[in-house]
């Protein structure tokens, strides 16, 4: 006589609860809302200054947590101070209120000048492939700091603090300090204009581009409602065929 089987018994998952569904959610919220406050942060590359390293358009996410202090909290986060070569996310020093991107090219003692716009960081030539020049010749801006700043776009607290820092013909970067310039070196606004970023000014490091969008030079500089509505239109209606979809997921460096 054969043996009677059991049926099988249907193993059914237990359905979430509505309280359990927002729980869950909430975690999610709160655990996102924490990476983009205090660890990275999004932003949106306004200016020419960083091509072809950067473009108009790029929009970066920032690791903040890189250059904070060391906190016992979090004792796995590599912090550590801005080297010679990064790429910083800082407030600028000329315009309250306005994030600027540029590459470190002299930290707290570095002794820095440029000679027919070749960039000498302690006596030796730096090779710099990522560099663009349009050409032009600018005594000022590519014989610093050698020629006296009388280049109109230099701020009048970096004409008068400029020569305290000079030794010898090369600038030398004071404690908690930083020298900047951008990639694109003949159009940028940067160290050499303005002076040094503060410690306490830098924000964070780029990581990687996650959307990249063709956007006018002078976007950034449009504050009205209509125009910023204006060009979020424009956005959706040409999202696929004005992203720069080979730029996505670029690490920076």
């Amino acid at each position: 006589m054969a043996k009677a089987t059991k049926p099988a018994v249907e193993k059914v998952k237990k359905e979430e609860t509505t309280v359990e569904f927002f729980a869950s959610l909430a975690v999610v919220l709160v655990t996102g809302l924490f990476i983009i406050t205090f660890i990275v942060q999004a932003f949106e590359i306004p200016s020419s200054s960083m091509e072809d390293t950067l473009l108009i358009g790029d929009h970066v996410f920032v690791n903040r947590e890189i250059f904070s202090p060391p906190s016992k909290w979090l004792p796995l986060i590599p912090y550590r101070n801005p080297r010679d070569g990064d790429i910083v996310v800082f407030l600028s020093p000329a315009e309250p209120g306005l994030y600027v991107v540029k590459r470190i090219m002299g930290v707290p003692g570095d002794r820095i000048h440029l000679k027919d716009g070749a960039v000498y960081r302690n006596g030796q030539q730096l090779t710099e492939p990522y560099v663009l020049h349009n050409g032009t010749f600018n005594p000022y801006r590519d014989n610093f700091p050698e020629v006296p700043p009388l280049d109109a776009s230099v701020t009048p607290e970096w004409h008068l603090l400029m020569g305290s820092h000079i030794q010898n013909g090369e600038l030398v970067v004071p404690p908690d300090s930083y020298f900047a310039m951008g990639d694109n070196r003949d159009v940028s606004y940067d160290s050499r204009y303005w002076g040094f970023i503060p410690r306490e000014n830098i924000i964070g490091r780029p990581l990687f581009i996650y959307w990249s969008f063709e956007t006018p030079p002078n976007q950034y500089q449009k504050r009205s409602f209509s125009d910023r509505i204006g060009f979020v239109a424009h956005m959706v209606i040409h999202f696929f065929d004005e992203t720069r979809w080979k730029r996505t997921g670029r690490i920076i460096r």
